[in-house]
């Protein structure tokens, strides 16, 4: 599936594109279609078909490919350019000067509207970048700091990265992305397919397919360093120096921002990325990129546009939860400056936005905050981006900061999580992502739910929880100094309460006896940090929950 590209999807404009002159055609329907939703191998790889059906996803109309008549007709009114379509906004991208072509467009009966390109109307109701600045340093490079072996992994200067979300965990279990998808959408990937820090996934094939939707071609190997530095906190393998979070993931390379100049085409250009990574079937995308202002200032965002369903990349990013995927976004880097707020696609809902803290667990003074405009909490959880390692386009490892390596780190991560968890769906992955976070009980709008721990995440997942209105289970107070009671209503059968810490290992196990109901807990051996609690009869696990001690 290397190769597969939906119909009429990439095809790139070449000509001027930041005139001031583009505008989304949005589409009444797709009446007349040559596609079908019960020939989905029409337009969507096997991969994609499966990733659906493993979540119990339907092949829907939004699925399918705008309506070609309805693109030739519109171009046929004068001297219009077409972008590329979008099947999920029902709509095309063009670029005109031609007021009067213009105006035929909008007396289309298939033609709900023709709007500017940083304004667009989300199409289902109900919810669901490099830009400012990245720091790259190598003052801070942690030479000489011991290295860490778990398992066939020495992570050399990478490992404070990759522990403080717990990933080593993952690894040390087995876990590492194997047979795990992910669509990077980044700047371009230099020198990735000579750099050495990538040659294992080279030689096993590794990098399923790669698009530039800036130039229109294949080749993402000659621009952008941001790309190939994000790629490696994922699929970094050097030995001693530096592992990424995902090293046996597969991956799409994905270039749909050109660095060296900030327009909002570059908004259309991500849709086409990640309906490209939905069509080819990824199962998660990273993206290091977001918008907010434009060198031309009429195409400018204003926080109240970061409600999640007002640009057409935050649109397209809650599509890519509703198929089946798991984005995760970066903040952004505005904390510092006026803007301030989290970007767009973070915005989206149903998606992980990532802000960034330092090795100790601090929020970066320039992660971007929320929450989102019209007020869900952003970021939705951090990681390191602050020095965090990565490996540059010559090929040498060193040290960049910005929310943008938070992102892939957190992603790779997810990688580990869905190996170990495949039959679970994405929203289920991210529920439990969130709440192994650090500020589970307690998120803000400037680390969201907090660090993420994947190791918790899994023990999560495997809880496997089965909680009815006959028997609920519930911890007061949560979160406590260690003095709690467990509650648990009906309780007509003998059981086991077992505790686990973080890193999955049980710590203390409590019997329970039949209508048993309010159970003290003894403090002892349980410090400060975040517990796992399942309830089990037999070898059945009824329910499970989490709870923290602050002392």
């Amino acid at each position: 599936m290397k190769n597969i590209i939906p119909t009429l999807l990439l095809v790139i404009i070449c000509t001027d594109v930041f005139a001031y002159s583009k505008y989304w055609v949005k589409f009444t329907d797709k009446n007349g279609t040559p596609y079908s939703t019960s020939n989905p191998s029409a337009f969507l790889s096997p991969q994609s078909i499966q990733r659906r059906t493993n979540q119990g996803i339907a092949v829907t109309w939004y699925d399918l490919p705008v309506n070609p008549s309805y693109i030739n007709q519109v171009l046929a009114t004068g001297a219009v350019t077409f972008n590329y379509s979008s099947r999920w906004l029902n709509a095309i991208s063009i670029t005109t000067t031609d007021a009067a072509a213009l105006t035929a467009i909008s007396g289309l009966s298939f033609v709900i509207s023709t709007s500017p390109v940083q304004r667009f109307e989300n199409p289902v109701s109900g919810r669901e970048k490099p830009n400012d600045e990245e720091i790259f340093s190598n003052e801070n490079l942690r030479e000489g700091a011991p290295q860490q072996v778990v398992l066939n992994y020495n992570y050399g200067i990478s490992y404070n990265q990759v522990h403080q979300i717990n990933v080593d965990c993952m690894h040390s279990a087995g876990y590492n992305g194997a047979g795990v998808v992910i669509a990077v959408l980044d700047d371009g990937f230099m020198n990735v397919n000579t750099i050495g820090a990538f040659d294992s996934l080279r030689t096993d094939n590794r990098i399923l397919g790669t698009y530039d939707f800036v130039a229109g071609v294949t080749n993402v190997y000659g621009v952008g360093g941001h790309g190939t530095m994000c790629l490696s906190d994922m699929a970094a393998n050097i030995p001693g120096q530096m592992i990424g979070t995902a090293p046996k993931a597969s991956y799409y390379l994905l270039r749909t921002e050109e660095a060296a100049t900030e327009y909002i085409i570059e908004e259309d250009n991500w849709v086409a990325g990640a309906e490209y990574a939905d069509s080819v079937g990824a199962n998660i995308i990273s993206t290091s990129l977001y918008y907010t202002q434009f060198d031309d200032a009429s195409q400018n965002h204003t926080y109240a546009d970061m409600n999640g369903r007002t640009s057409a990349c935050a649109i397209a990013a809650v599509f890519t939860a509703r198929v089946g995927m798991l984005t995760f976004a970066c903040a952004g880097n505005s904390g510092t400056s006026a803007w301030y707020y989290v970007g767009t696609p973070a915005d989206a809902d149903s998606i992980l936005a990532v802000g960034a803290v330092d090795a100790s667990g601090t929020l970066a003074n320039f992660s971007s905050r929320g929450p989102s405009s019209d007020g869900r909490i952003k970021p939705d959880i951090s990681a390191c981006g602050v020095n965090a390692i990565v490996v540059n386009t010559s090929g040498n490892v060193t040290a960049a900061s910005g929310t943008s390596f938070a992102t892939p780190l957190s992603a790779g991560g997810a990688a580990c999580l869905w190996q170990a968890n495949p039959s679970y769906t994405n929203m289920q992955l991210r529920h439990a992502i969130q709440m192994s976070s650090s500020q589970w009980a307690a998120p803000d709008n400037n680390k969201g739910y907090g660090i993420p721990d994947y190791c918790l995440s899994n023990i999560i997942l495997n809880a496997n929880t089965n909680e009815t209105e006959e028997n609920i289970f519930s911890i007061y107070p949560n979160p406590n100094n260690g003095e709690m009671i467990f509650s648990l209503a009906n309780s007509t059968e003998h059981g086991v309460i077992e505790i686990y810490d973080a890193t999955g290992k049980l710590v203390q196990t409590i019997n329970v006896n039949a209508g048993e109901k309010n159970i003290p807990v003894n403090e002892e051996g349980l410090g400060e940090g975040i517990y796992f609690v399942r309830v089990k009869n037999g070898e059945t696990i009824l329910l499970s929950q989490r709870f923290a001690i602050v002392k």
